[in-house]
């Protein structure tokens, strides 16, 4: 339940095109160092991250964050699993609401808040092609409409 967000550093455009989104959750990162010095920078890649529910926990994985230039030995591994801070409830939730057929929760946006990085996840369910096909001629059809309604005002 996300509600106000701060400074959005990445975003993964293509999960509104893949999965038809729910419900979305507000979750903290556990992270070293040198992996929010590089998140501060704007060095983060979702484009194929998704996260998971293992053994009571929620885990983010295949997010990419580049290493830290200023880093020494220290530095992280790019693509390492992170666990993802959220209260047990919504997580309990999560494990209800993931076992069902075509639902997975997809990472959707990174940002800053309070100083604090976030991710906004949401709970989608996989879309067909047809389903995807659908929301372009809908998104099309509101652009056209759009059009139409400014060139009437002028």
């Amino acid at each position: 339940m996300a509600k106000g967000q701060g400074k959005v550093l990445a975003q993964n455009r293509k999960a509104n095109h893949e999965f038809s989104i729910e419900e979305t959750y507000e979750a903290g990162l556990v992270l070293k160092g040198t992996e929010i010095k590089s998140i501060r920078a704007g060095r983060v890649n979702m484009k194929d991250s998704f996260a998971r529910i293992e053994r009571g926990e929620a885990l983010l994985y295949n997010m990419h964050i580049s290493t830290y230039e200023q880093g020494n030995r220290f530095n992280h591994e790019p693509t390492r699993t992170r666990k993802l801070l959220l209260h047990r409830k919504e997580i309990d939730k999560l494990i209800g609401e993931t076992q069902q057929a075509g639902y997975a929760l997809v990472p959707l946006k990174m940002y800053i808040k309070n100083g604090v990085a976030k991710v906004l996840i949401g709970l989608g369910k996989g879309k067909k092609k047809y389903d995807k096909r659908e929301d372009l001629k809908q998104k099309q059809a509101k652009r056209d409409i759009d059009r139409a309604l400014k060139d009437s005002m002028r």
